[in-house]
């Protein structure tokens, strides 16, 4: 489990991308929805590399930026096409000031030609 970020760094239906040593290569998109929950997923589209922080949130879903599949941030299943595949979920625990992650220990659904750390 790691220190994410504070909870006032993301406004309620925002979303913040991590990308640092903590999160062993593959990029993480924590969600502040509007209902006040937070939520951590893999933030690559699993159909094609696209930042699903970019995207658009709504209730508890986010639509990917660039062909607009739908992932639930509760499953992370693909509940839209052209993707697939479900993102990886992380578990995510709050105190009165700050956001926990702690990683799945479940394989990345990375799209093709990407691997963690980078394009192949």
């Amino acid at each position: 489990m790691f220190a994410a970020c504070s909870r006032s760094a993301i406004e309620p239906g925002e979303a913040l991308r991590l990308d640092g040593p903590e999160t062993k290569g593959v990029p993480i998109a924590v969600f502040h929805t509007d209902d006040g929950e937070f939520f951590a997923i893999d933030d690559t589209c699993t159909h094609q590399d696209a930042s699903l922080a970019d995207g658009w949130l709504e209730g508890c879903e986010v639509e990917c930026p660039l062909h607009a599949s739908k992932f639930n941030l509760r499953t992370g299943s693909a509940d839209a096409p052209p993707a697939k595949r479900p993102v990886r979920t992380h578990q995510v625990t709050l105190d009165e000031e700050t956001v926990f992650i702690t990683l799945s220990d479940e394989a990345p659904n990375l799209p093709p030609g990407v691997v963690p750390g980078g394009v192949a």
